[in-house]
């Protein structure tokens, strides 16, 4: 996927400027979740054979296809600019404040308006709300041609305080606050840091060095606008191509569980649906209000509404077992999020034109 400027008082649609493996993404994303679903159900004894193939409780097939999918994305970030970014002082804070603050208590609510006689379904739940974006927020932030910088930024940003806050987190949803509201006895979630850093170094450590040394070694040899010209665009497809990848496997590995329960589904993707209408709705107007550009706001937008679902499943099952209601509602999380935001996508795209001319706009992708 390549990208060349644009009038940014254009009225031709951004949409209609991608390249037909983008455009007709929502097919191919709906398609590979249908073979996953297909294969997970009519292969027997698959899903329990891709579970055995991992490294510290991580799945290897998912951590291949998402390093795949955010290599070719990271390596197009020009790091020379991210201390424009992190000098943004409104874009910092909001990130901030909607990712730890909001983010978790929306999710929280939720559960509880939704699931109030289901306590294995709200406990997931609430374990998928703190567990925020690191991974394929990347791709869903460059389709919607939002700042890849900023993105490259605030997922580091989201990394790091996960580490650090998503046990305390963990502690204060599922058991302090619950007593405190009178609404039970709580649960007590068992993750350690290093798994969670483990999980951070894995699956954004590994493509953002990947990418930086990509970026650095490439300008050095071909000079930026070879690099930039000529490599990038023959390895930005891959991307597209890990994420088809990783859908495939994530709902084969979960596939039998998914279609065998889907009154339980449908009670967990409720709240869910809810849950990303608002936090990306509400991030992407507050992007406008505070007079954030079109990129950075639609950065803002998608890492706010976006999760980090392996993290999730991984402290589900860890905690609760591979069986539980709290990992179904892990596994549940994805199968939402991924065409919703795929969706949100094409709004993003759509709502584009809506920002003043005057504003930095990032380059619509053309075909590639």
């Amino acid at each position: 996927m390549t990208r060349t400027e644009a009038p940014a008082t254009t009225e031709e649609s951004v949409v209609a400027k991608l390249s037909t493996l983008d455009r007709f993404l929502a097919v191919w994303i709906l398609l590979a979740m249908a073979i996953g679903l297909g294969l997970g159900r009519v292969i027997p004894g698959l899903n329990d054979a891709l579970a055995k193939v991992e490294i510290g409780g991580i799945s290897l097939p998912i951590a291949i296809g998402l390093l795949i999918m955010m290599y070719p994305v990271l390596a197009k970030v020009r790091y020379d600019k991210l201390d424009a970014v992190t000098g943004d002082k409104r874009l910092m804070a909001s990130s901030l404040v909607i990712n730890w603050i909001v983010g978790p208590a929306v999710m929280f609510a939720l559960a509880w308006i939704f699931l109030p006689d289901l306590p294995e379904y709200r406990t997931g739940l609430i374990i998928v709300g703190l567990a925020r974006c690191i991974a394929m927020v990347i791709i869903w932030n460059d389709l919607a041609c939002g700042d890849r910088e900023a993105a490259a930024v605030l997922v580091a940003l989201n990394s790091v305080f996960q580490v650090l806050a998503f046990g305390v987190l963990g502690w204060f949803y599922l058991d302090l606050l619950p007593g405190w509201l009178g609404l039970g006895d709580g649960e007590h979630l068992d993750i350690s840091m290093w798994k969670i850093a483990l999980n951070v170094v894995i699956f954004l450590g590994i493509p953002l060095l990947a990418g930086f040394l990509t970026r650095r070694i490439g300008e050095q040899k071909l000079g930026r606008e070879q690099y930039e010209a000529g490599f990038l665009p023959k390895i930005g497809p891959w991307a597209l191509y890990g994420l088809l990848f990783t859908i495939v496997i994530l709902f084969a590995l979960q596939g039998k569980t998914i279609t065998s329960q889907p009154l339980d589904v449908a009670r967990i993707a409720l709240p869910l649906l809810v849950y990303f209408a608002v936090m990306w709705f509400g991030t992407f107007a507050l992007g406008k209000v505070i007079g954030l550009a079109y990129d950075r706001t639609a950065t803002l937008a998608f890492t706010a509404a976006g999760n980090n679902f392996e993290l999730a499943i991984a402290v589900a099952i860890a905690t609760f077992g591979v069986t539980s209601g709290q990992a179904l509602s892990g596994v549940v999380g994805p199968l939402i999020e991924v065409p919703v935001l795929v969706a949100l996508v094409y709004v993003s795209l759509a709502w584009r034109r809506r920002f003043s001319t005057g504003r930095r706009l990032t380059a619509a992708p053309q075909e590639s």
